[in-house]
């Protein structure tokens, strides 16, 4: 009889194990689109980028490469490549910035680094790091873009 009492007790929880959870309102077509798995994440890049082992002392040189730097992010941004950019503040570790990229593997994410020329250069280099996250990271871009009243 207890053993009765117990297999009817985790029946209800088996089956809640399996289910969705409570005001989920799923959405199988953008999810797809997204490139979600059944948790709604998906495998991206992560870059760290570091201070390089280029020193360039021409001022106009450096300032033209990071020129260069920020219109290769819009560009990456523009074809949905990249979808996370920006700068850390000064710490011991040199970490300059970091990027999120979409693409799937580390030498796709190297061949995009190589269009950078801060990273180009040797002013950058980049550790390449496989991050799983959420699938509809992408979709903040176009609120940030309501959001950003200047550009870079």
């Amino acid at each position: 009889m207890l053993r009765l009492f117990l297999v009817l007790m985790l029946i209800p929880m088996a089956g809640s194990a399996q289910t969705e959870s409570p005001g989920n309102t799923y959405n199988k077509s953008l999810a797809d689109s997204l490139g979600a798995d059944e948790y709604g994440m998906r495998m991206y890049q992560f870059v760290i980028l570091k201070t390089g082992d280029s020193t360039i002392t021409d001022k106009e040189k450096v300032a033209a490469l990071f020129k260069g730097h920020m219109e290769n992010i819009g560009k990456l941004v523009a074809a949905k490549q990249l979808i996370i950019a920006g700068p850390f503040a000064k710490n011991p570790q040199q970490y300059r910035g970091l990027y999120v990229f979409t693409t799937k593997t580390k030498e796709a994410t190297e061949a995009l680094l190589a269009t950078d020329p801060a990273v180009k250069s040797g002013l950058l280099k980049a550790e390449i790091y496989g991050w799983y996250g959420s699938a509809a990271l992408p979709l903040y871009l176009p609120f940030h873009q309501q959001v950003e009243k200047s550009k870079h």
